[in-house]
C-alpha cells in the first residue's frame, strides 16, 4: 500500500490566536506532501475537505480508500480535483484514459472506483470533497479556463486568476479551484483581503525559488498570525481566517474551496484599515 494520511482537527479563532509558531505550522501547514511513488493525504475537519498529492513513478498509483472516509472506496461519497503540476500524465478512470498535461485539472464525480495516477515526471495535486449527486469526469485545461485580470503594478499584486472550476463551468457538488498567476514584479495575493464564512480554503504554494518563502497571513482580521510557507507547501485555511500573503519572490499557487456553495463572489471584504 503506497497511500499514507493524516488529520487535522478544526481549530477555533480564539484559540488559534493563542498559537505559537510550531502550533500554528503544526495545525495549518502541511509539509511535505509530494513523495515519488506515494499518495499522501491530509484530512481536514474544516469541510471535511481533504488535500493529497500522487507522484508516480513508473507504475501508476491507485487511489485507495483511507479509513477517515468510512467507505469501502474513496469516491463512494465524495468527489476529487487532480491537478496536475509536473509534466505531462495520464488519469484513468474506471477504465478511460484522461491525457493530463501541465497545469490542467480533472475533475471526477462520485462513484468512480478505479482511478489511476501515471506519468513519470508527473505530480498530482489532488483535492477530495463530500458529494452527493454524481457528476461527469471532465477535463479543465488553462486555456479554456475563465480569466480574471485583478490587481495593479502600483501596488504589488497584478494576476491572472483562473477559474477552472467555478459554478459557470463543471458542475460539483462542493469544490471550487482554480489558479493565479502573478505579472512581473508583483507579489502580493488576495490583498485587500476578505474572508467567506460558509467555506474553508486550501492554498498549494509552488515555483517559488528554493531560497524563496511566500509570508502567508491567516487569523481574523483584527487577529492576525503569519506562516512563513515553502516550496510545495499547502496552508488550510478555516471559513474564520483570511488568506493574503506577498513571497520574496515570484511564485504561483492554486486554491480550492468546499463548503456551502460555490458561489466564487460569496465573500466578506475586510477593509485595510481594519487588519491588524
Amino acid at each position: 500500500m503506497n497511500t499514507q494520511f493524516d488529520i487535522r482537527f478544526a481549530i477555533d479563532p480564539v484559540t488559534a490566536a493563542g498559537l505559537g509558531t510550531d502550533e500554528l505550522r503544526e495545525n495549518f501547514l502541511i509539509e511535505d506532501l509530494f513523495a515519488q511513488g506515494e499518495v499522501r493525504w491530509t484530512y481536514s475537519h474544516y469541510d471535511r475537505m481533504i488535500v493529497g498529492s500522487a507522484v508516480p513513478g513508473a507504475e501508476a498509483l491507485v487511489l485507495e480508500a483511507i479509513k477517515p472516509t468510512g467507505t469501502e472506496f474513496f469516491l463512494e461519497r465524495r468527489e476529487l480535483i487532480a491537478v496536475n503540476i509536473g509534466d505531462a500524465g495520464t488519469i484513468s478512470v474506471d477504465g478511460t484514459d484522461h491525457d493530463v498535461g501541465p497545469r490542467d485539472m480533472l475533475y471526477v464525480g462520485m462513484s468512480a472506483r478505479d482511478v489511476r495516477f501515471a506519468g513519470l515526471g508527473a505530480k498530482y495535486y489532488l483535492l477530495s470533497a463530500p458529494a452527493h449527486v454524481s457528476h461527469p469526469t471532465t477535463l479543465l485545461q488553462q486555456k479554456a479556463a475563465k480569466r480574471l485580470e485583478m490587481g495593479d503594478n502600483a501596488t504589488a499584486n497584478e494576476r491572472t486568476i483562473y477559474q477552472y472550476v467555478n459554478a459557470d463551468s463543471v458542475k460539483t457538488c462542493q469544490l471550487v479551484a482554480g489558479l493565479t498567476q502573478f505579472a512581473p514584479g508583483s507579489v502580493w495575493n488576495t490583498m485587500p483581503a476578505h474572508v467567506h464564512d460558509r467555506r474553508m480554503e486550501a492554498y498549494l504554494y509552488f515555483d517559488l525559488q528554493p531560497d524563496a518563502f511566500v509570508v502567508h497571513l491567516m487569523g481574523e482580521p483584527e487577529e492576525t498570525r503569519h506562516l512563513i510557507v515553502r516550496n510545495e507547501e499547502v496552508v488550510l485555511s478555516p471559513p474564520w481566517s483570511i488568506h493574503s500573503g506577498a513571497g520574496t519572490g515570484s511564485y504561483t499557487f492554486i486554491w480550492a474551496m468546499a463548503g456551502d456553495n460555490v458561489d466564487y463572489t460569496d465573500v466578506e471584504k475586510v477593509a485595510m484599515e481594519d487588519l491588524r
